[in-house]
């Protein structure tokens, strides 16, 4: 497992297709993230985020200028950044990791410094394989925590998200509580490092290697 944290955020990013994160898991292979291209990377990301399957990621009706415009401005934030996972070389899913004291949950919660927001969006697919999302969310955690300032991963998924809030339990996640948010009602959700230890040994300590 490799993992960095780029330290030039915002407008300064280069997108030279550097692995931020890279995890190799015991039954799937590979697994790495990079920054999001903008430009570059629209085409491929208006298709998974207007995919009927994508519904949850609130940005089913954007047209490929929205999208370069919402990940432009993830860019440029001090406070967001968007990752490309790939599996085995191949793009398979989206990462977003953000400041939740100022993004998403800004006075919604009492934050804690050491926390961090994410969302994440598996590629829709027609073919999908056993075991793959579990995957994707243990390497977006894995990421998130190999950075040792996060203490607590929060995150805020739509109450009707039957199959995330499966994933968010099985890495650790624990609900707190119901919030009303304008977009939608969301459970809001946290993850210390030793609860996601515990549930990664819990599954049979598959991890980083």
């Amino acid at each position: 497992m490799t993992s960095a944290r780029n330290g030039s955020a915002g407008p300064h990013r280069t997108y030279d297709q550097h692995f931020v994160h890279t995890r190799t898991d015991p039954d799937l292979g590979e697994f790495a993230l990079r920054f999001v291209d903008p430009v570059a990377d629209t085409e491929l990301l208006h298709r998974w985020v207007t995919h009927p399957k994508s519904a949850f990621y609130l940005l089913q009706d954007a047209r490929p200028a929205d999208v370069e415009r919402e990940f432009t401005g993830i860019a440029a934030s001090e406070h967001h950044d968007a990752f490309l996972g790939l599996h085995r070389g191949e793009p398979s899913f989206l990462m977003e990791r953000y400041d939740p004291a100022h993004v998403e949950l800004k006075g919604l919660y009492e934050a804690r410094p050491g926390d961090v927001g994410m969302h994440f969006l598996c590629a829709p697919t027609d073919t999908p394989v056993h075991g793959f999302t579990l995957a994707v969310i243990t390497t977006v955690m894995d990421m998130l925590f190999a950075d040792p300032h996060t203490r607590r991963v929060v995150v805020e998924p739509d109450v009707r998200n039957t199959a995330v809030h499966a994933l968010n339990k099985a890495v650790g996640f624990r609900i707190e509580r119901t919030l009303a948010k304008p977009e939608k009602n969301a459970y809001l959700s946290m993850c210390t490092r030793d609860q996601f230890e515990a549930a990664r040994e819990a599954r049979g300590g598959k991890t980083s290697r």
